[in-house]
């Protein structure tokens, strides 16, 4: 009956060890630096490769768990820098890894031309990128008002979150021989056949890249892209995780006859989490509040004759 007992109490025991070797989780942590000037990185992307990871903070410095046994190979990239993958097969703390900066001029993948991804300079047709980090050094409220930079786009503003964008000439307010696109998914206005801007689009924070075909698409994106194609990218959870929080403020209506300066903020919030290289969540909210322009013109108008009538549209 003892030699029983103990026998039980050995396989329990055998079990519990095992069970805990299983769930036994490894702290990664360290420092991303530049590796020339030394300096810390921020927001440089640490993850196993095909698995989950984080990225540094404010002070350059990362550190998530992971259940993957060692030895496992850890893949840090950032804009405009070499992407690097090490192996780890000893201490996973305490880490520092420098990066080594490279030029991007050309170097850009790009999937819009051909819908395969190829290098910018190999495309076959025109095609204008904007890129998250070109995103950040824009001078304009948002990303979707920086598309008015690139070669060839024209862009009619009718209000603070209504813009339409055109290459090609003939552009209207709804423009409908303009593709658009977020993560390959169509997203004109139902009813209306075209895009109403970036109301029904990306936060700015959520946004990975934008490609533009400044000319006719018909042939890859179907027979509303005369005019040109815009495919708008989100972040994947899988490659950037963890909270980032965007806030942004300004001025608008300065020197304005009609109304008083007023504030512009415009407020982002973002949480990523991948759980294993299969599942993943993400959720973003954001928030503007300003004051958009106001017609103050109440002249009457006779549109058939083109002319002004008198009194006014009240009267």
């Amino acid at each position: 009956m003892n030699k029983i007992f103990t026998r039980k109490i050995c396989a329990l025991l055998f079990i519990v060890f095992s069970v805990s070797k299983v769930f036994a989780q490894t702290t990664v942590s360290g420092t991303v630096t530049d590796k020339i000037s030394h300096e810390k990185l921020i927001g440089v992307s640490v993850s196993l490769r095909g698995g989950t990871g984080t990225s540094t903070d404010a002070a350059g410095r990362f550190s998530f768990k992971t259940t993957r046994p060692k030895p496992f190979t850890l893949v840090i990239s950032y804009v405009g820098y070499q992407t690097l993958e090490q192996q780890i097969t000893g201490s996973s703390t305490s880490l520092n890894f420098e990066l080594q900066q490279q030029g991007v001029l050309g170097q850009e993948v790009v999937v819009a031309a051909s819908r395969t991804p190829e290098r910018i300079l190999e495309s076959p047709v025109s095609i204008e990128r904007l890129s998250s980090a070109a995103i950040q050094q824009s001078a304009a409220p948002s990303f979707y008002d920086a598309l008015a930079n690139l070669k060839g786009v024209e862009l009619s503003a009718q209000s603070l979150t209504f813009k339409s964008i055109n290459t090609r000439g003939f552009n209207t307010n709804g423009n409908e021989r303009f593709n658009q696109f977020v993560d390959g998914m169509d997203n004109q206005a139902p009813g209306l056949n075209f895009s109403i801007g970036n109301i029904v689009g990306l936060s700015e924070i959520d946004v990975d890249n934008a490609e533009l075909l400044p000319g006719a698409s018909s042939a890859l994106y179907g027979a509303g892209g005369i005019n040109g194609t815009l495919l708008m990218t989100s972040k994947s959870p899988f490659t950037y995780q963890g909270l980032s929080v965007l806030l942004k403020t300004g001025v608008n209506h300065v020197n304005d006859d009609q109304q008083k300066a007023s504030v512009y903020n415009d407020y982002s919030l973002r949480y990523a989490k991948a759980f294993n290289n299969k599942f993943a969540f993400k959720v973003d909210f954001s928030y503007l509040k300003a004051n958009d322009w106001q017609a103050r013109n109440y002249t009457d108008y006779n549109r058939l004759n083109s002319v002004t009538k008198t009194g006014t549209r009240t009267t």
